[in-house]
């Protein structure tokens, strides 16, 4: 016991922090730039001249980016070194959003927004694979743990400083801050990312293989049923917010979620390796708990539904992607792919679901669809148990 003990601490402390913090600062901003509309939709509707139904569309714009893109980018790069290909993805966010603080319409933005997916779609098939590469095969759970830090740090940090800097320098100052920050990243991945070889072509199984595998298939529709209950809800935050009467204080709001979505992924970077199954169901239950409270529409409940939320949304990127990179085995880039399109699927479709209910019947809508969708995700990850297709085989 005292053996394992030490050899468990010896392997923690070399642990590649600094890589593995630089593919988080990539998931920073690949998160960032696709969330940045929901934190500035006034802004945007506003400068734009565009409703805030089409403002979130921009969301919808680059999830479809994401989704379409993904699949065929992860296959074109998959003989490429893996940095390289991360930096393609990095160069891409510079670019494009650059492009968007500039643009002058709402159709240039809504195509550059595609393209920003694009680079998202690619990051997004890249970093899970590269941070377990970087440490032993019983450190990876806990590396992807921290390579998944951006997008919670996005949410808590990052994009309540861009709305306050929305607010006090407009829409296209924030996108132009962002594309800084991605520009120095380049230097901190060159820097900090070691880079590893691709994979020949005949050692890559076909996309249907990866599919048919047990378990592939139930994760991906836990991904879906999950991704698209959150983005319902997220993308309209604003309005949510409005109907509870705290339209001017959008700022704390996403700080609390993003701190409790902390919180949660580093309960689950403890946790992951044992109990990745039991996260999942957990997750999924505290999900539905928070959508109940969100319902009640006062600002207690509003606070208390976040933060909740945050706790148990934080840690789903590492259950998911690691609950889908077991399920594949050597199928593992390929299934990072699809969970990438189907990710992005749901992002998208959260962004059209949410833009019809919020201009057919409003946000009052919102939470039944909300709960539906959680029960189907708990649903499939519960009858796996007795179908042999585990998600989250742990």
């Amino acid at each position: 016991m005292s053996h394992t003990s030490t050899a468990s601490v010896s392997r923690t402390e070399r642990l590649p922090l600094s890589g593995l913090l630089a593919l988080a600062m990539t998931g920073f901003i690949a998160i960032l730039s696709e969330t940045l509309p929901a934190g500035l939709l006034d802004q945007i509707a506003g400068g734009m001249q565009i409703s805030q139904a089409m403002a979130g569309q921009w969301v919808t714009a680059y999830a479809l980016g994401s989704l379409l893109t993904a699949i065929p980018l992860v296959t074109l790069t998959q003989s490429w070194n893996r940095r390289r290909a991360l930096l393609l993805a990095i160069i891409g966010f510079v670019l494009f959003n650059g492009l968007t603080a500039v643009s002058p319409s709402n159709g240039l933005t809504l195509v550059l927004r595609f393209f920003t997916g694009a680079a998202a779609g690619l990051t997004w098939g890249l970093i899970a694979g590269h941070a377990r590469r970087m440490v032993p095969a019983a450190l990876q759970g806990r590396a992807m743990a921290v390579a998944m830090l951006g997008q919670p740090i996005a949410l808590s940090l990052g994009l309540p400083i861009a709305t306050w800097l929305g607010a006090g320098l407009g829409w296209r100052a924030t996108f132009a801050v962002v594309t800084l920050v991605a520009v120095l990243l380049v230097a901190w991945v060159l820097r900090a990312v070691p880079d590893y070889p691709g994979q020949a072509s005949g050692n890559r199984p076909a996309a249907w293989q990866v599919l048919r595998t047990p378990g592939v298939a139930l994760v991906l529709l836990v991904i879906l049923a999950w991704v698209l209950a959150h983005n319902v809800l997220y993308t309209y935050i604003v309005p949510l917010l409005a109907g509870a009467g705290m339209a001017a204080e959008i700022g704390q709001v996403l700080m609390l979620f993003g701190l409790a979505a902390l919180a949660g992924i580093a309960l689950v970077g403890l946790l992951v390796d044992r109990y990745l199954r039991l996260l999942v169901l957990l997750s999924l239950a505290g999900f539905a708990l928070a959508t109940w409270l969100l319902g009640q529409a006062s600002p207690w409940a509003m606070y208390l539904s976040v933060m909740l939320w945050g706790l148990t949304y934080g840690g789903a990127p590492t259950l998911l992607q690691t609950a889908c990179a077991d399920a594949a085995g050597e199928g593992g880039d390929v299934a990072q792919s699809m969970l990438v399109t189907v990710w992005n699927s749901a992002i998208a479709l959260g962004g059209i679901v949410g833009g019809l209910l919020l201009a057919g019947v409003g946000v009052g809508a919102f939470g039944a669809v909300v709960l539906g969708l959680i029960v189907v995700a708990w649903g499939v990850a519960w009858a796996a148990r007795s179908s042999g297709f585990v998600v989250g085989a742990r």
